[in-house]
């Protein structure tokens, strides 16, 4: 326009200088930059914080400020892109004053996901990556990070072995793949391995992704047989300065508790069993549950302070978790902080820096896995007859032992046997990374992070409190652990689009040197209580006190070629090469290839008329990935004993030295635990995004098992020998389907199911066949678990009940070999403790500022040994049984399920029950206050809400709860109930703070 007007007045001849002066003064003001601002708002009228605003064709850009507003200089005329994860991009005219509103974006297909060294778009993805949302993980009262994850992804099993206060959950991805190593995932935290994620706080997180298949998986190698869980934190954001709290307080309460005979009933038991003589007249005295469960409380505060510029962003976080368990001197502690910094030094250089440090100590460690006079604390809770007292009448200070000689201890007596027990950890990982930018293209990446893990375990049995304290005179422990692990990884990544050829290509290094040592000191005979350190121990054990030290080390190489053809057709290779010192030299090296290919048969040109399906991608894929966790340090090599010789007292040799002898053998041929797995799979998104399927099926193949053997005593220097041998296979599908029911201005519904099929057989052992595992009762002595090729793996043995002899009253056990008598040779498998299919329900409505989200967790077809029942209904000694014993055969012609008192009891289908439940695993409900009545206090949110967990448990099972494991994280032995830490009924208020 202006370029005109001159023309204009040249041509005409009729121009002054003063014409000429205001041309030269109206001339910049077309052409300056010009200073602009502008606010950004979501769909329901709110503030977007941290939008990014960049002037478009230009590196010119900031972020909105708490208050949704920005200012930026642009030159006149100019457009601007508005964007932020969760929202629609969108792009404007620059104006003064200006008001965008963004969009929520329903595109799953834009997601952007993380795989291992790096990330790509959910749309390009080709192998079997799940994500897991952690928006509701901020308004759950979660403690242990692994929590959160419970029935939100497809293939991925994760059930609460125990309630004890800070007690991790088991993670499985795709089942169990090892009989004698971990079968733990891998945890990727920032691009950091870790084995477990009990540092972490949950507020801290971010995003979730995990690695499921070997094709996705194997570029962590030898790492990940089990699956990996990336887990990226959360980080500073330009033009984002904001505080954060979050604090909550939860109780809780046991659900499910048996009831038990009263003192009249328990008498009644014992005159017909005949081995305890009971007077007339006792009364009930003790209600042991009482005494034992009280109502448990959970409290938690988080905060983060958040800020940053175009150059140097930061995040600050700190936590204090205290969990108090809901039994009596049971509880957990801990406490976090975490600092980020990132600085853009240079346009081609980017520093990134954070430390993360936990403090945490597990208090009062219950004994379980044992009978009521061995330290179990829940089996004495029904164990210990109610007519006894609680303390000795005759020696004050001193739990009552006097149950008319029945063996037995009460609930309390065992609960002081370890409420003085203590263990602390303390975890500091620093990590340090520079990225060099050498081109747009071309980028490479260091980082150097140390893991140093410091640990302390101190133990106090009072001398005089309980009768095992007062046989040992007191006992004390102290043990200290140090473990250091440095990783250095160095990464250089090109990505280039030639045309309808986009490529990326990852070349790597990674090493690792993992360094620990710890020494242990046992003391016993102490005078008393006032000193529960070692220095109050007379005594001090010359055998039980020792150390030790190892280290190990692995060096890797990685690559990864991506290719992707018009957004059509695409391809994945990956290969690691690892090298352990774990491992006999010759075999130390492991090499880990995986493929992947998907079609996106929505780009083809026969596609463009079907209007309903946006997405349709087929991909497939077959990778190997390794496992060494089952190894000890150097573990190829033979292991010796230290056999120490007394050098004091009369006739020893002041001079002696100890001995050595052999504990385990060598093996030169020892290597790699292998996992080869091929995945199909089918993605498709319809209905402009509003349904979203993940199907896949997988067959994955564990090789070269990593066992011990034990050979005959005698046939060689030692009896104990590693090695590879045997076969483990799980295939299964697997189902992800995500819908936005409604999707309005002030109402939405969201569905996330997810369903899991799997199957685990355990294919091939070579040289032993069979390993029996698992011993219930003092009384039995009998394994309940046998693993042998053709079963699943912790298949349960033992006789097959047909029910209670009418005539008799004896349980009737089946002759299985028809040999017409009952002996150990009709023992047959009874039960399977793995499920048929697991499953998740997620159902999430909002209404202007009000979200409940509900889920819905469950698992069928898993069974349950339920040992805790042999010690409460087995009616073999003196112990107090559940009322379940009031219904027992009595006269010969009764028809019951419950056999006589004294029957004869072995391992059998009586005590295995269906481990299926549907559980109202959690609901929760938060309100987000008003913007404008908030902002008057200085707030940018306020959001109060409330969540109530385990709220309903619909099961057949008889015990406490049936998602309890005894053995915890074992392979071999899983779904065995012998009085474990139950989990409980949680209810639980919040409250949500920034400015």
């Amino acid at each position: 326009m202006v370029q005109k007007e001159e023309r204009r007045i040249l041509k005409s001849g009729k121009f002054s200088w003063l014409m000429i002066l205001m041309l030269l003064v109206t001339l910049p003001a077309f052409s300056q930059v010009q200073k602009i601002e502008g606010t950004v708002f979501d769909s329901q009228g709110e503030p977007v914080i941290g939008a990014s605003v960049i002037e478009i064709g230009t590196s010119n850009g900031v972020a909105t400020d708490l208050d949704g507003k920005f200012s930026l200089n642009v030159k006149a005329g100019s457009r601007l892109r508005v964007s932020f994860i969760g929202y629609q991009t969108k792009e404007v005219k620059a104006a003064n004053g200006m008001k965008v509103t963004l969009a929520d974006d329903s595109n799953l297909l834009e997601e952007v996901v993380a795989i291992g060294y790096g990330s790509v778009k959910r749309k390009d993805v080709t192998t079997a990556v799940s994500s897991v949302s952690t928006k509701d993980l901020e308004n759950r009262p979660i403690v242990s990070a692994a929590q959160g994850m419970q029935g939100k992804a497809a293939g991925l099993q994760i059930s609460q072995a125990n309630g004890q206060p800070g007690s991790a959950p088991t993670v499985r991805v795709r089942g169990t793949t090892s009989l004698n190593g971990s079968n733990n995932p891998l945890y990727v935290v920032d691009g950091v391995p870790f084995e477990d994620i009990d540092f972490l706080a949950a507020d801290d997180i971010d995003d979730i992704q995990i690695l499921k298949d070997a094709s996705s998986a194997a570029i962590y190698g030898s790492r990940a047989a089990n699956g990996v869980i990336i887990i990226s934190t959360k980080q500073g954001k330009q033009g984002v300065a904001k505080v954060s709290l979050n604090a909550h307080y939860s109780f809780s309460q046991v659900n499910h508790t048996p009831k038990v005979l009263n003192a009249w009933e328990y008498k009644e038991l014992m005159d017909e069993i005949g081995l305890v003589k009971l007077p007339e007249g006792l009364e009930d005295q003790t209600d042991w549950k009482k005494e034992t469960f009280r109502t448990g409380a959970v409290q938690n505060y988080q905060l983060q302070i958040t800020n940053g510029t175009d150059k140097l962003r930061y995040y600050l976080s700190g936590g204090y978790t205290r969990e108090n368990g809901v039994i009596k001197e049971t509880d957990f502690e801990r406490y976090n902080f975490r600092a980020a910094v990132e600085n853009d030094l240079r346009k081609w250089l980017r520093l990134n820096a954070s430390v993360t440090y936990s403090d945490y100590t597990y208090r009062g460690s219950i004994i379980s896995g044992n009978g009521a006079n061995r330290g179990g604390v829940l089996m004495s809770v029904i164990n210990t007859p109610t007519y006894a007292p609680i303390w000795d009448p005759e020696n004050p200070g001193q739990y009552n032992d006097n149950f008319y000689g029945v063996n037995i201890t009460s609930p309390l007596n065992n609960i002081a046997r370890t409420k003085d027990n203590r263990s602390n950890y303390n975890k500091l990982i620093a990590t340090g990374k520079a990225t060099v930018y050498f081109m747009p293209e071309l980028t490479f990446s260091s980082s150097l992070s140390m893991e140093r893990t410091q640990g302390t375990t101190m133990n106090f049995l009072d001398p005089f409190e309980t009768l095992y304290g007062r046989n040992t005179n007191g006992t004390g422990y102290d043990a200290r652990s140090i473990r250091t692990t440095l990783t250095f990884d160095n990464i250089l990544n090109f990505k280039k689009n030639i045309g309808a050829h986009g490529f990326d290509v990852m070349l790597g290094s990674s090493g690792t040197s993992d360094k620990s040592s710890n020494n242990w000191i046992n003391g016993s005979n102490y005078a008393n209580a006032d000193i529960k350190t070692l220095n109050g121990a007379n005594k001090i054990s010359w055998t039980g006190t020792g150390s030790w030290a190892g280290h190990w080390a692995m060096q890797s190489y990685f690559a990864r070629l991506s290719y992707n053809l018009n957004d059509t057709y695409l391809f994945t290779a990956n290969m690691r090469a690892d090298g352990s010192s774990k491992l006999a030299p010759g075999h130390r090296w492991g090499y880990f290839p995986s493929f992947s290919a998907a079609w996106r048969v929505t780009q083809e040109k026969f596609m463009k008329n079907i209007s309903w399906i946006d997405d349709l991608k087929i991909r497939g894929g077959w990778g190997q990935t390794g496992n060494q966790s089952g190894l000890g340090n150097n573990s190829y090599l033979a292991s010796y004993n230290i056999n120490r010789i007394q050098w004091f007292g009369e006739g020893n040799d002041e001079n002696a030295t100890p001995t050595r002898s052999q504990s385990s053998l060598s093996n030169p041929e020892l290597t790699w635990e292998t996992t080869t797995q091929t995945d199909l799979g089918i993605d498709i998104t319809v209905l402009k995004n509003r349904l979203t399927l993940y199907a896949d099926y997988y067959y994955k193949k564990t090789s070269d098992m990593l066992m011990w053997i034990t050979l005959p005593t005698g046939s060689a220097a030692a009896n104990s020998l590693p090695y590879n041998g045997g076969e483990i296979v799980n295939k299964g599908f697997e189902f992800t389907l995500s819908s936005k029911n409604i999707v309005g201005k002030n109402f939405n519904w969201n569905t996330d199911f997810n369903i899991s099929f799997n199957r685990n057989e355990l294919k091939s052992l070579k040289l032993t066949q069979i390993y029996y595992a698992a011993t219930t009762t003092d009384f039995i002595k009998e394994a309940v678990v046998r693993n042998t090729p053709g079963r699943p793996l912790g298949s349960f043995w033992g006789y097959i009940s047909d029910g209670v002899d009418p005539e008799t009253g004896e349980l009737m056990y089946r002759d299985v070999n028809g040999d017409g008598m009952i002996s150990a040779s009709d023992r047959t498998y009874i039960g399977d403790p793995n499920p048929d299919f697991t499953f998740g329900l997620t159902n999430t409505f909002s209404y202007k500022g009000l979200n409940l989200s509900v889920l819905i967790q469950g698992s069928y077809g898993n069974d349950v040994y339920n040992v805790g029942r042999m010690e409460t209904e087995g009616m073999y000694d003196g112990k107090n049984q559940t009322t379940r014993v009031l219904e027992r055969w009595r006269v010969p012609g009764q028809i019951t399920d419950v056999p006589k008192a004294g029957f004869e009891m072995h391992n059998s289908s009586y005590f295995l029950e269906d481990g299926s439940y549907i559980r109202l695993k959690d609901v929760s409900l938060s309100y987000d206050v008003p913007r404008h009545i908030i902002k008057r206090i200085g707030l940018t949110k306020l959001q109060p809400y409330m969540s109530a967990t385990n709220l309903l448990t619909l099961t057949k099972y008889m015990g406490m709860d049936p998602e309890v494991n005894q053995n915890g994280n074992s392979g071999a032995v899983q779904g065995l109930d012998w009085g474990t830490y139950p989990l409980c009924k949680s209810f639980s208020i919040g409250l949500k703070v920034e400015f």
